[in-house]
């Protein structure tokens, strides 16, 4: 079953299309954007999620990040 989002899609889109657009500025190699999301990852999740809740949400958005790229392949 699909998650809902409290977002739009728009918002979603919008947001997303800024930060291909940062990485495609730089000429990021697919390693350094890597690197650099999960570095913002692990930036959003210790500045603004508490300690005793840090962990699930990392183990959620792990999950998550796991269950949406599947064994499809590459485009």
């Amino acid at each position: 079953m699909p998650q809902t989002s409290r977002y739009s899609d728009e918002r979603v889109e919008a947001l997303l299309t800024e930060l291909v657009e940062v990485l495609e500025k730089h000429k990021a190699p697919t390693d350094l954007s890597l690197m650099v999301l999960g570095n913002m990852v692990t930036h959003l999740l210790n500045a603004n999620v508490s300690a005793p809740q840090r962990q699930l949400l990392a183990r959620s958005f792990a999950d998550a990040l796991l269950a949406s790229v599947g064994d499809e392949p590459a485009h």
